[in-house]
């Protein structure tokens, strides 16, 4: 048999070249997958399951434009004109304002230097549409000081608005344009974000009015220090001046929060933002519209946590709760029995998490209502009935108070001086080693030592006493109830050195 070389070496030629073929077309699949961050072993790209299909398609394949034209007319500029001039000196910035200015802290704290700022002249924010009538939800920082306020359209029309109530708590607040037309509106979620859910912003930045950022829930719950009932949820979609007051949508069109903060060390936005969740704007906005105002349920106590010394001092095996540091006079906690050192672990069956968790639990609650409140006191526990009242004027509230300082001390040595108040109540302080441990726990000079392990001091031979008392007994710490102006907290210091 002879052998044609020519066609050997054409048919060598083609196989050959079929190889390449197949060569190049794995490596430039796997180029393309490198570059998504997949691997893959062969040249065969294997196909993608139904179910990671079906999750993949949730996100919009070709972009958000039919989302934005769907909510776009929604969404308003909200301008606000001042008619007079207030300076004043700010101490604190409220974290409610950064769209207006800009802190350097660091962590959870939004401060600023101490200046001088005016009230008059103009202001611009964010807001949307929630019924046909043309009621408005923005936030109350933006329209709090306004004398007139007018909002304007994504078409260009403008109208007058009338602001309807205002929650500084909260930060919210309704107005009402002034025409009879009937508008396209938004609803709010009813189902909470999770967390790496889509979310796109829109709103009115620097008086860019008609700006869409995107980007997804990047936490929720989030405690900024703002008031007693911070529950934010935090986005990273690009938000900043005069976003304030405008929506956060789901792919659905729902608004799923209303933008009111920002943390930027620079002034600009660095992608934490943080939004008002729908399921507290829902609950203020409707006694808003329908009373002007917000009814919440009243405890009447001071509050502050529980830190893991004040677990070891009041005998809980582990920090959990919210301690009872001071009571109101007449109010529905002390008509029902709590009492200064009482730490509150569950109210109608659900676990209290904290001071803040406590805050939003009772606040929800509507006035009349009687709860089951169990407590743990002197290391028992017990179940108290507590009729909610209506929370009074802002004068008359019960504050969350914050613990001093949160190090685990070293040494045993209080470093303090006291003396009997002049009333017999308590002895008050009047020197305070600066090296000491009582420095270091936020004790100072003027604070009234009122009570320590729960028992009444009016004597520095009754201290004196007491912690020897607490020392033989193999205590580590000691539990003492301060009293600072109109306030009171609880302080846990220890009796001896600690171990390494």
């Amino acid at each position: 048999m002879t052998l044609n070389h020519k066609s050997v070496s054409s048919n060598s030629a083609n196989v050959q070249a079929k190889r390449s073929s197949k060569t190049v077309a794995a490596l430039v699949a796997g180029a393309l997958l490198g570059a998504t961050g997949l691997t893959i072993a062969t040249s065969i790209v294997p196909t993608q399951p139904a179910k990671a299909e079906s999750v993949l398609n949730r996100a919009p394949r070709q972009g958000f434009a039919d989302l934005v034209e769907q909510v776009m007319p929604t969404v308003v500029s909200v301008e606000v004109r001042f008619s007079q001039i207030a300076n004043r000196l700010d101490e604190k910035m409220s974290p409610m304002e950064f769209f207006d200015r800009f802190s350097k802290g660091h962590g959870k704290e939004f401060r600023s230097k101490p200046r001088k700022r005016s009230r008059s002249g103009r202001a611009s924010g964010s807001g949307f549409i929630i019924s046909a009538d043309g009621y408005v939800v923005t936030n109350n920082h933006v329209v709090k000081n306004a004398s007139e306020v007018v909002v304007k359209l994504a078409n260009g029309d403008e109208y007058q608005a009338k602001v309807v109530g205002k929650d500084p708590k909260t930060d919210l607040a309704v107005l009402k344009l002034k025409s009879k037309k009937t508008f396209k509106f938004v609803k709010l979620a009813a189902k909470d974000p999770r967390v790496g859910d889509w979310v796109v912003a829109v709103g009115n930045p620097f008086g860019l009015g008609g700006t869409v950022t995107t980007g997804i829930v990047s936490a929720s719950g989030r405690n900024i220090g703002s008031g007693p009932y911070d529950n934010f949820l935090q986005i990273d979609a690009s938000i900043n001046k005069g976003n304030s007051g405008g929506p956060a949508f789901n792919l659905n069109g729902e608004v799923i929060g209303v933008n009111t903060a920002i943390f930027s060390p620079s002034g600009g936005s660095v992608g934490i933002g943080f939004a008002i969740p729908a399921s507290t704007t829902r609950q203020i906005v409707a006694d808003l519209i329908s009373k002007g105002s917000v009814t919440r349920g009243w405890l009447g106590v001071q509050i502050q946590a529980v830190t893991k010394d004040i677990a070891r001092s009041l005998g809980l095996k582990k920090a959990r709760g919210t301690l009872i540091a001071g009571v109101n006079k007449g109010s529905p906690a002390e008509k029902a029995g709590l009492k200064p050192g009482d730490t509150i672990t569950s109210v109608n069956g659900n676990n209290i998490k904290g001071p803040q968790d406590l805050a939003r639990k009772i606040a929800g609650i509507k006035p009349g209502e009687t709860l089951d409140v169990a407590i743990v006191r002197k290391g028992a526990e017990k179940i108290l009935k507590v009729e909610i009242g209506t929370m009074p004027g802002a004068d008359k509230l019960a504050g969350v108070i914050k613990p001093q300082d949160t190090d685990e001390p070293k040494l045993a040595k209080l470093g303090l001086a006291v003396e009997t108040a002049e009333d017999g109540r308590g002895l008050v302080v009047r020197q305070v080693d600066p090296d000491g441990i009582a420095a270091k726990k936020g004790i100072r000079r003027g604070d009234v030592i009122v009570e320590v392990d729960g028992i009444d001091i009016d004597a520095p031979e009754a201290l004196k006493a007491v912690l020897e008392r607490s020392a033989k007994a193999g205590r580590e710490t000691v539990l003492l109830l301060l009293r600072s102006r109109d306030r009171q907290r609880f302080v846990a210091l220890p009796l001896k050195k600690e171990r390494s």
